[in-house]
């Protein structure tokens, strides 16, 4: 049986330095000293991960692929993004946007832990 959406967002965060899971708005969010990285988001319309993209980012997801990115409330003025995970998840692309939010979020050292990794 495969694992849930959330098992799986779980395992993705949680692999990276340092990375914990706090419960906030009744929602896990994942941080990194503090500061979240990456959170889930329940509404009716289903499940999406919320996260931090760079400068210029969100609007080119929310182009190429409105079908499975959004602008979410709250934080897409920040140049955050949030992908639906209904139907057909890309995992991998998921976990690279996760990374990549945790790197923009990290102290410098641990980014570079996951870059170091990325390379290898």
């Amino acid at each position: 049986m495969a694992a849930s959406p959330t098992a799986r967002l779980r395992r993705i965060c949680l692999a990276l330095p340092e990375a914990a899971e706090v419960e906030t708005w009744e929602q896990p969010t994942f941080r990194v000293r503090g500061r979240i990285f990456a959170m889930l988001h329940a509404a009716p319309d289903g499940l999406a991960v919320w996260f931090k993209a760079p400068p210029g980012s969100q609007e080119l997801l929310l182009e190429a692929a409105p079908d499975r990115f959004f602008r979410p409330p709250y934080l897409g003025h920040k140049g955050w993004v949030a992908l639906r995970l209904g139907g057909s998840v890309d995992w991998a692309e998921a976990a690279a946007q996760i990374r990549r939010s945790y790197s923009l979020i990290a102290p410098k050292r641990l980014a570079a832990r996951i870059e170091g990794d990325d390379a290898g």
